[in-house]
């Protein structure tokens, strides 16, 4: 959007001017933002440990569709579709006002299938919440929400609790012990090891690019 601000490159002067020099990061909203560093950034991915989650917890998920919830996580789920094997499918919305989803299309099929809505993160919740009414409506047999960053601001714990959802998944990038309290549907992929690791490799001078794909034993 013109005029827009661009907020991460503000942030990214502070923390270089504050005398970091070198980032470590998890799944950021648009991987150009490692371009407003002036210093190294390595941005990893939650994607390996939801992998391993999936296969460790939903039974049927050779029979399961990756859902994006906008068009814009197209990538997202694409990249786990093709490394599970499955299908994948992605929710158009026309919004009317700024915070308002208005009208949901689905672009693909989840009839009979578990549907698994995969996103970077989520904040009041109101679009994945749309969306796993929508994917029922479509015939799809059990919604789970996997989301990398659980905000979950205002309204958005109600919102879950009263959602259609087998399990909304998120990391520990952001404390959950508070929000697991009130919500039972609130499930956390302990991303500590991943990190821990990316700082090892990184103080010995080790490759960092194995964390890419996989997650450490």
């Amino acid at each position: 959007m013109s005029r827009a601000p661009i907020s991460a490159k503000l942030v990214a002067n502070m923390l270089s001017v504050s005398g970091a020099n070198h980032i470590i990061t998890m799944d950021l909203h648009a991987s150009q933002i490692q371009g407003f560093f002036d210093i190294p950034v390595d941005n990893l991915y939650a994607e390996p440990a939801v992998l391993k989650w999936i296969k460790e917890n939903i039974n049927e998920w050779k029979n399961c569709t990756i859902v994006s919830p906008d068009a814009g996580g197209a990538k997202r789920v694409t990249s786990i579709a093709d490394r599970l094997n499955v299908d994948f499918a992605l929710i158009h919305k026309e919004r009317k006002k700024a915070n308002e989803v208005d009208r949901m299309v689905l672009v693909g099929d989840v009839k009979d299938r578990v549907a698994i809505l995969v996103d970077d993160m989520a904040d009041t919740c109101g679009t994945i919440c749309h969306a796993a009414d929508k994917l029922v409506s479509a015939g799809a047999t059990k919604v789970y929400a996997i989301l990398t960053h659980g905000i979950f601001s205002g309204p958005a714990i109600t919102r879950i609790d009263n959602a259609c959802f087998e399990a909304v998944v998120v990391t520990n990038t952001i404390p959950q012990e508070d929000k697991m309290k009130h919500c039972s549907k609130i499930q956390v992929i302990d991303i500590s090891m991943i990190l821990a690791e990316a700082i090892r490799r990184t103080h010995n001078g080790e490759s960092v690019s194995y964390l890419f794909s996989h997650v450490p034993l």
